[in-house]
């Protein structure tokens, strides 16, 4: 029977624009509407915007303003990281080896495959354990002298696992081999001190944490060598040219403070919802099993596989009673294929094509979490006995 209400638990793939982020996003949408590369008043306006919201995401990433380069979205940030660094790193010393984990989002991964196929780079992908972490011990192990990046996601935005990034920053650093970390899952919950975590370069997407889609961030720290991948008037210190969207700019840094200041609280409500979730589901739902690291996990996300389950009908069936959720599955001209993370935790074909994965947010109640755990255990049966995993 379908729900009167529609609850929305998929706050990993988007998250709702703050209204106070809105608030301070719409006057430069009609009355501060001037270019930033303008001379004339209206554009200076607009670029002291620009250079205000830059000074706020640096101070709270702990670095300088000229290090904060902004961009369309966390994937884009992720390009410029991967592709920028190993090029010029390849321009500067010949170096040819990259390093990533088989865990990493598309932006990265795909980015990488480019690389070795296109450009002749060496992709190496580091081991994981079974929720997906990757062993700073191993990554010590595989750094050579013609390593050009390293690249490791803070958080995943699948199984919500948590890597020791701090710790796999100092070893690169160790040896001088620049360090990117996705962290576009992470900044909603999770400190982002560039210094802390030892990273030369991060990226961050403002709608992951209740700021506007199409505007991301990467932190470059300075003589981090990288080549622009978007070339025309210079903007972005010459690294990221097009002229500024200034809107989405000011909504980016004004969410992000938010995240920050109000981090303590967005914990305390998400993360005894999600233990509610994962316990309720672990001990009354038969074949289940938890994906990702148990504790060392984002505290808004909790993800599972189901034998004999096919995930992507089961989002349907949960869409019709009233629920948005997601899966780590792909539905690709109508044949799913199961997710690359999960098969690189081990995770067999009729396991991994069974995923769901539950992600909360700021809106997210009691209720709700009890109304979907009502609901779930008999719609899995149901999907277990319409459909046919193979």
């Amino acid at each position: 029977m379908m729900s009167n209400k529609k609850i929305y638990l998929d706050y990993a793939a988007t998250t709702p624009v703050d209204k106070r982020v809105l608030d301070a996003m719409l006057p430069y949408f009609s009355e501060h509407f001037g270019n930033p590369s303008s001379v004339h008043t209206f554009g200076q306006r607009s670029e002291a915007s620009v250079e205000d919201a830059r000074e706020q995401v640096a101070r709270v990433l702990d670095c300088s303003s000229q290090e904060i380069i902004f961009t369309s979205c966390g994937s884009e940030s992720d390009n410029l990281a991967l592709r920028g660094t190993a090029l010029a790193m390849r321009q500067q010393n010949g170096s040819n080896h990259i390093l990533i984990s088989p865990t990493e989002h598309h932006a990265v991964s795909l980015t990488a495959e480019q690389l070795r196929l296109r450009f002749g780079f060496e992709l190496e992908y580091l081991p994981v354990n079974g929720h997906g972490q990757v062993d700073p011990e191993d990554v010590e192990k595989r750094l050579r002298p013609d390593t050009a990046v390293v690249s490791i996601i803070y958080a995943n935005n699948e199984i919500g696992t948590i890597n020791p990034i701090s710790e796999i920053g100092a070893i690169c650093r160790g040896r001088r081999i620049p360090f990117h970390s996705d962290a576009v899952q992470a900044a909603a919950y999770l400190p982002v001190s560039v210094d802390a975590l030892n990273v030369d370069m991060l990226s961050l997407g403002a709608h992951k944490f209740y700021g506007p889609k199409g505007i991301g961030a990467l932190y470059l720290r300075e003589g981090t060598p990288v080549l622009p991948m978007q070339t025309g008037g210079g903007q972005e210190f010459g690294l990221r040219a097009g002229t500024s969207n200034v809107p989405y700019i000011v909504g980016l840094a004004s969410a992000l403070v938010l995240a920050e200041q109000e981090r303590d609280a967005r914990c305390k409500h998400v993360q005894p919802l999600r233990d509610r979730i994962i316990s309720r589901i672990t001990d009354g739902i038969p074949d289940v099993k938890l994906t990702g690291q148990p504790l060392l996990r984002m505290p808004n996300h909790a993800s599972f596989v189901f034998q004999g389950v096919d995930g992507n009908e089961l989002l349907m069936m949960l869409d019709v009673e009233g629920f948005a959720c997601s899966s780590g599955s792909a539905c690709k001209t109508g044949d799913p294929e199961p997710s690359d993370v999960l098969l690189a935790l081990g995770y067999p074909p009729q396991w991994a094509l069974g995923s769901l994965r539950i992600s909360l947010g700021t809106q997210t109640t009691s209720e709700d979490v009890d109304t979907f755990l009502d609901i779930l255990p008999r719609t899995i049966k149901r999907n277990r006995q319409l459909v046919r995993v193979p």
